[in-house]
């Protein structure tokens, strides 16, 4: 019988008096992270009953707009990597990954 291990990831949202994020810290001590600090956070989660993904976005309200972007463009490109090893379909992750190309052409992530 094998033995079963628990982890924990935690949130901290600390939100002003108009419930807008301004402060958010995470920890996950597996990782070796203790109430880090973060200016944002996408959380998804699969909710395989109603077939729906559940989720969770919150940025701090002192996100800068250009980290935003970063950020979002980031979250896609490892999006992709994640769906090559979960589905191993080398066709649409290049595909996922040609749009994560024009997506950084259009916002101008790209350094020259």
């Amino acid at each position: 019988m094998s033995k079963i291990i628990k982890s924990k990831i935690e949130l901290n949202v600390e939100l002003d008096e108009n419930r807008v994020p301004e402060k958010l810290n995470w920890t996950a001590q597996d990782g070796g992270v203790n109430n880090e600090e973060a200016k944002a956070v996408m959380l998804s989660v699969w909710d395989s009953k109603a077939q729906e993904t559940l989720k969770i976005d919150l940025w701090t309200k002192d996100m800068p707009v250009d980290e935003m972007k970063l950020f979002f463009h980031q979250t896609l490109v490892t999006m992709s990597d994640t769906f090559l090893r979960a589905t191993q379909d080398e066709k649409m992750t290049a595909t996922m990954k040609d749009f994560c190309d024009y997506f950084a052409e259009k916002l101008e992530l790209k350094k020259q």
